[in-house]
């Protein structure tokens, strides 16, 4: 008897050989180690060895009901046409939003000593104990009037907060009071010196913002101080849940026994305000601080306008005078410093990312839409041209 076997091109036969398994139909059985259990569906299986089959349930064995959408032009179209009208006029919406925030920037990176002939930054630069602050003056002009409420920032450009080796640079457990002396190695090598720890600990406190605005209203008759809040600025729940000071909160200065402050800083921690409920580590401009910024460009809160007096219901158009105590070096990262005035909205400060990016995804939609309809109209099939024709072919 011979077999056939088939090749690419040919059919080639060979003999069958006797008592071969070759063509056997019975194929060679591994003999069973173990006992076999009673057979389940025909099937043996090993006593002690888990089955591997999925369990009989509707989503093991995929018989749950399932709903797929079919995509046509009846219903791809609208989509198209409904997402452009609405993202057009609320974007339309958010950009005239953002364009009502009155806002005023002061770059002052490089702004004059009050008492010499050379830049606060360079004097900075060279800092030695017992050099005097320098001071120097930013003018401004309004030229409209800030309605209430008006808000003081600080900006700051090439800082990159977001850094992961800066942004673990903190003990946690330090800000909410419960230890002093025991540091997280995150502060290397702002942790502490060989007998204190520094309060607070780690890179982000040791390079917190420490630049001093004055800001004056001139008019014809006299110079008038604008009175501002260092409280307020922080997010509550910073506040409320991040940050505590130790025992005892009625003695920071002996709360704060053993420690001393980081290395950039020019006064201990429980020093940082006159106001008991804004010092030590619930010294808001510190909170805000210590909250990094995604970005290496950023701006942070830092004073309210108190609207009292001539200022109750807005800052008046006309110039202003800043005094700035400059302390904060930036020169040293190729950075530049800002002073921010701005009003504020339901949708926050000024920024027509938001309102930009709904028009533009708008326009885009409406664009497509029109150009899908065109050519649906010219070259698209009905749903019963297209069973017809799949049954013609059939």
């Amino acid at each position: 008897m011979v077999l056939p076997v088939y090749t690419k091109n040919t059919i080639e036969y060979i003999p069958k050989i006797e008592g071969s398994t070759l063509c056997s139909n019975k194929s060679p059985r591994r003999k069973s180690k173990g006992k076999m259990s009673t057979p389940v569906n025909g099937i043996g299986v090993e006593e002690g060895v888990k089955s591997k089959k999925p369990s009989d349930s509707a989503f093991k064995q995929q018989r749950l009901p399932a709903w797929q959408p079919i995509l046509t032009a009846g219903t791809v179209l609208p989509m198209f046409f409904v997402i452009g009208i609405l993202f057009i006029p609320i974007g339309i919406g958010l950009l005239v939003t953002s364009n009502n925030v009155i806002e005023h920037v002061v770059d002052y990176t490089d702004c004059k000593s009050t008492t010499e002939d050379k830049t606060c930054a360079e004097i900075v630069a060279n800092w030695a104990e017992g050099t005097p602050d320098c001071w120097c003056k930013l003018r401004i002009e309004l030229n409209q009037s800030m309605p209430a409420p008006v808000y003081m920032y600080y900006g700051l450009t090439n800082f990159y907060q977001n850094h992961r080796r800066y942004v673990k640079s903190r003990d946690d457990n330090q800000l909410l009071g419960k230890s002093q002396t025991e540091l997280s190695n995150d502060c290397i090598p702002f942790k502490g010196t060989n007998t204190s720890t520094y309060a607070p600990c780690g890179a982000i406190a040791n390079s917190m913002f420490n630049d001093t605005f004055v800001l004056y209203y001139e008019n014809a008759e006299s110079q008038q101080t604008v009175s501002v809040s260092n409280t307020g600025i922080a997010w509550p729940t910073d506040k409320n849940n991040k940050f505590e000071n130790p025992e005892p909160k009625d003695n920071l200065e002996a709360a704060f026994k053993g420690t001393v402050h980081p290395p950039n800083w020019q006064k201990p921690v429980y020093m940082l305000d006159n106001n008991t409920d804004n010092n030590g580590y619930k010294n808001e401009d510190l909170i805000v601080w210590m909250r990094t910024a995604a970005l290496p460009n950023f701006r942070k809160l830092h004073r309210r306008i108190v609207h009292e007096g001539s200022f109750a219901a807005e800052l008046p158009s006309g110039f202003y005078v800043v005094d700035v105590k400059y302390s904060f070096p930036v020169k040293s990262f190729r950075g530049s410093k800002q002073f921010i005035l701005t009003t504020s909205s339901w949708l926050g400060g000024k920024n027509p990312f938001l309102g930009i990016t709904y028009i533009i995804v708008g326009c885009i939609c409406f664009l497509l839409g029109i150009a899908f309809l065109i050519i649906h109209i010219k070259y698209g099939k009905n749903p019963q041209e297209i069973v017809h024709s799949i049954g013609s072919r059939s």
